[in-house]
Parts: structure tokens; sequence; C-alpha cells
């Protein structure tokens, strides 16, 4: 009986070979191998997540400069359609007087006096009055008002320039920002990959199996972390055309 129980637990138990290839399956070599590898992809993603950041930071350099000149243009119209509304007010001014004596030529019946100021009012539109005044008298005579300065958003016709260029000045400052938000993303995936090339090169410092193998899977865990947020952060605005690569020769 007793021998008989001697041969069950040698059974149980699981063979010396078994013990042996495990602690073996992780040996110097091999950990020293994955490390070389990860070296080289973690310094390459570091390098393209570098590059892509400051690609993201010259576009937001021009964006921001484009909307700089695109708001100084838009300026420079809102103070132009300011001169032409105020040309157009005074003019008004000139050709209502001319108007009150259509009016009283009308009354009279006079209709040679009427023919007369009537060229004089075109003659003087043609001379002096903008195409929003033009319009708007046309909108005064067709609805029977007393001044084009009453059409519905007549004010505004004369700083819609203005207004597309601030519009656009605006919309190129927010793709700046983006643009440096993305660039700041970049920045912070490079830091990250950066830690994980110093955690990858102390790994060889320790002599401890356990502790080589923990440090390594810290920095795969944070290899692998950077790059899932990498692929999350847009690439510059047109980077898939090959014409941005001709753009920067």
């Amino acid at each position: 009986m007793k021998e008989k129980s001697e041969n069950v637990n040698h059974g149980s138990n699981p063979p010396d070979n078994a013990i042996k290839d495990r602690k073996t399956a992780l040996t110097a070599k091999r950990i020293e191998t994955v490390v070389a590898i990860l070296l080289g992809i973690t310094t390459l993603l570091s390098a393209w997540a570098s590059w892509i950041g400051h690609l993201h930071g010259g576009i937001q350099s021009i964006n921001f400069t484009k909307s700089n000149n695109m708001a100084s243009q838009g300026t420079a119209e809102y103070n132009l359609g300011m001169q032409l509304y105020l040309s157009d007010y005074m003019a008004w001014n000139v050709a209502k007087d001319y108007y009150y004596e259509l009016e009283a030529a009308k009354l009279d019946g006079d209709q040679a006096k009427i023919d007369l100021i009537s060229d004089k009012i075109r003659t003087f539109e043609e001379q002096n009055a903008s195409e929003v005044l033009t319009e708007g008298v046309a909108w005064m005579e067709e609805n029977n008002e007393d001044n084009p300065f009453k059409m519905p958003g007549m004010a505004e016709k004369y700083f819609e320039t203005a207004k597309g260029d601030f519009d656009q000045a605006q919309e190129l400052l927010e793709e700046g920002k983006r643009d440096n938000s993305k660039g700041d993303s970049y920045m912070l995936v490079t830091v990250i990959y950066s830690l994980t090339l110093f955690l990858l090169g102390i790994v060889g410092t320790f002599k401890n199996m356990p502790n080589r193998i923990a440090v390594l899977t810290i920095a795969v865990v944070c290899l692998v972390i950077a790059f899932v947020y990498m692929c999350t952060i847009p690439l510059p605005t047109g980077f898939e055309n090959m014409n941005f690569f001709e753009f920067n020769k």
C-alpha cells in the first residue's frame, strides 16, 4: 500500500523538465531582443508624432497669420462701407429735394418740368448713387415709401463684404486654435513615447528577472496607450492628399 501511495503522489506533480521550461521561457536574451524591437518601434512612432505635431504647429501659424490679414482686410472693407454709406446718405439728402420738385411738378401737371426733373434725378443718381442706394430708391418707388434707407437690410448691405471677411477671419482663427490643440496632443504623445523609451532603456539595469518583466510590462502599456491615443488625433488638413507633400517641398 505504501508503494502504491508513492506512485500516486509522484504522478500528480509536474515533471522536472516542465518546471524548467517554464522558468526559462523568459530568458535575459529573449527580453533583450524584445526590448530592442520595442525600442525601434517606439523611436519610429515618436519621430512620427513629433513630425505631425510640428506640422500642426506650422499650419496653426499660417492660419493665425491669414486670420489676422483677413481681419485687417475686413476692417478696411468696413471703413469703406461706412464711407459709402455716408456718401449715399448725403447724396440722398440732395436727391430728396429733386423728388420734392418732381412731386410739385406732378401736382401742377407740367409734363415738360416733370421730364426735366426726372432726367436730373436720373443723371444725379448715376453719378453719385451707389448700387445699394439705387436698389433702395427702386424699392422706395415700388412700395410708395419716402426714404430708400427704410428698405429692410439696407444698412447691412454696405458691410456685407466686411462681414464676410470677419467671418472668414474668425473661421481661420478657430481652425488655428484646433491645430494648436492637435499639436499639443501630439506633443503629449511624444512625451509618453519618451517615457516608454526611458523604461525600455533601464530594463537591462535590473538583475532580478521579475523586476525586468515588471518594467517591460509598464513600458508596453505606455506604448499601447500612446499609440491608441495618437490614432484618435486627426492629421493635418490635406495630409492625405499628395498635394500636401508637394506644398511642403
